[in-house]
């Protein structure tokens, strides 16, 4: 098996509701964010997927987020625009697109700052 992974990044504003703290007030991030793709086989030029491919797909769904304020979204519009609902809206936006009969999405890892983030593996 092979983990393909690309990283890319978005800035946003967001502000979580009923936050006990300052997070409750607008601010914003440089959200990092890496996708990983995991193939069971390789096509007849090597590869997995082509990372090419892999960046076009993944920064379509990025360019959603990007220079937005994530509450005025509807993805965020009932649910706070956390790390982890971010992760899991990418990785829902991203799933059908990256299914392949030689390869699937393995993981979206959101970075809130350099030091803290978490990654999504999907829903079992």
């Amino acid at each position: 098996m092979f983990d393909i992974s690309i990283k890319t990044h978005f800035a946003g504003a967001h502000h979580l509701r009923d936050y006990p703290g300052d997070c409750e007030h607008p601010h914003g991030h440089n959200w990092k964010v890496e996708v990983t793709v995991r193939a069971i086989t390789l096509d007849e030029l090597g590869m997995g997927i082509d990372f090419k491919v892999l960046k076009q797909i993944v920064n379509k769904v990025i360019d959603e987020l990007d220079h937005r304020d994530l509450n005025t979204l509807p993805a965020f519009r009932d649910i706070n625009p956390s790390s982890e609902h971010i992760a899991m809206f990418l990785f829902d936006n991203l799933q059908t697109q990256l299914t392949h009969d030689r390869y699937h999405l393995h993981s979206v890892t959101v970075m809130e700052t350099d030091n803290s983030g978490l990654t999504y593996y999907g829903r079992d």
